[in-house]
């Protein structure tokens, strides 16, 4: 049902209602003026004929027949004239006004007084004067049928007016519609023309104003979309970048240890023997043989300490368990006046990680530590590796140093050092989390939370 259809029936129910609630009032008066005049004329005929019957009844009951004759009828009353015996003398004619018509019975009943009846006795007979409203109700319905057919004319043309005003009224709703079925389509750039009416000229400027943020935050949309496939895009390289760094520093490094390392080795083997050699021969050359053995000798020890920060060899051989006990052991020798302690709370049967969560957790370590000894100026590390309801593993560091800068109770890592960025970043891929917070009374805690995944290439013995 729209919205025309339902004004139309509302305005129409309420036109009925004021009719009929008019029709009644018309009524009520048609009923009280029909019993005041039938009333009336009764109590008239009712006087006449009382003094009257007297008179004429002294000449006896034809002078009354004569007399009655000649006032024929009288409105609103049937006067009947009976003798001794009850038989019918006279009976008043029929009304010649609007003769051959009568009201609708229900009419009659809705509007007619109740009958009165008034017996008049003289000697030789007596009269009887009954009321009769036949006539003044037949007036009230002429009335009542004239006002039915003007009340009904005056709802069709009110309907009418309502039905076409409402139409002119509601004309911009079907743009409104338009455009709304338009957007439902996909086609965002609708808009609305100026409106007539207040109120859907402010619809339509409400429309328009909805149509324009809605393509700004599709816009928005947009952008966030590329931004973000960019940005996974970036990861991506991001990621292979950083495998391949890490490829090239496990290259290096083995390199450095296997190729570089025994050549190393081999010429402070060979420069210790020419000087054994010339000892006794060239004192000159033996010094000089024991100088190439001792810078040999240094630049094995520096290789030997560039290897673990290329890459943590023993990563790869004994696990990620190996690899932090031998970073704790190294700084331990590195940083004698630092206690530096080490807790396990796993399980190592437990313990299946790939080589991507190792070795981020080898970096956290390795880089939290250096944090701590370079600007935090610590003399106590705790580091703590720990499994959380077999999914997912954390690895703790806590230190004594002076703390994070600032105020804040905690820094978001993407203000931190690059190497924070790079870890966070690493963590994030691998769907982890990483905090870094102060710690009580002094310091700071790093804590690294990442899903704990099976290695895909685990070691089968044969």
């Amino acid at each position: 049902m729209t919205l025309r259809l339902k004004i139309n029936l509302i305005v129409s129910l309420l036109t009925l209602l004021f009719v009929a609630a008019m029709l009644a009032l018309q009524v009520r008066a048609m009923r009280e003026s029909v019993h005041e005049e039938v009333v009336a004329a009764n109590r008239v005929a009712a006087q006449l004929l009382n003094r009257t019957a007297w008179l004429y009844a002294a000449q006896g009951t034809p002078a009354m027949l004569s007399f009655l004759q000649g006032v024929g009828r009288v409105r609103s009353n049937d006067i009947t004239l009976l003798d001794n015996d009850d038989r019918v003398l006279y009976s008043s004619p029929t009304s010649v006004y609007k003769a051959g018509r009568d009201a609708p019975d229900w009419f009659a009943g809705l509007v007619s007084p109740p009958p009165s009846q008034l017996s008049i006795a003289f000697p030789g007979g007596r009269l009887m004067v009954l009321s009769n409203a036949s006539r003044a109700v037949l007036d009230a319905w002429d009335d009542f049928v004239l006002l039915m057919l003007s009340a009904l004319g005056l709802l069709a043309v009110v309907n009418a007016g309502v039905f076409w005003l409402v139409g002119r009224a509601t004309r911009p709703f079907a743009d409104i519609v338009h455009a709304l079925n338009q957007l439902e389509s996909g086609r965002f750039d609708v808009a609305l023309r100026a409106l007539p009416g207040s109120e859907a000229a402010a619809i339509g400027a409400a429309f328009n104003r909805m149509v324009g943020m809605l393509q700004q935050h599709i816009e928005t949309e947009r952008r966030a979309v590329r931004a973000e496939s960019r940005l996974s895009e970036s990861r991506e390289l991001g990621r292979w970048v950083d495998q391949k760094i890490e490829q090239e520093r496990r290259l290096i490094a083995r390199e450095l240890h296997d190729e570089l390392g025994q050549s190393v080795t081999a010429m402070r083997s060979m420069a210790l023997s020419i000087a054994q050699r010339v000892q006794a021969l060239d004192p000159q050359a033996e010094q000089a043989a024991r100088l190439i053995a001792e810078e040999s000798g240094r630049l094995y020890t520096a290789m030997h300490g560039m290897i673990p920060r290329l890459t943590p060899l023993v990563l790869d051989k004994f696990g990620l368990v190996a690899a932090l006990e031998d970073l704790v052991e190294r700084t331990r020798n590195s940083h004698s006046d630092v206690q530096v302690e080490w807790s396990l709370e796993l399980e190592l049967d437990r313990l299946r990680l790939d080589t991507d969560t190792a070795l981020v957790l080898y970096r956290a370590a390795q880089e939290g530590i250096t944090n701590a000894l370079r600007h935090g100026e610590a003399h106590r590390i705790v580091l703590a590796l720990q499994g959380e309801e077999e999914q997912s593993v954390k690895l703790t560091l806590t230190d004594d140093g002076r703390g994070l800068p600032g105020p804040e109770a905690a820094r978001e890592t993407s203000t931190g050092h690059y190497g924070l960025r790079w870890l966070a970043e690493r963590i994030d891929s691998l769907g982890g989390e990483l905090r870094l917070e102060p710690a009580e009374p002094s310091g700071a805690r790093l804590t690294v939370r990442l899903p704990m995944r099976a290695d895909e290439t685990e070691n089968t013995d044969t």
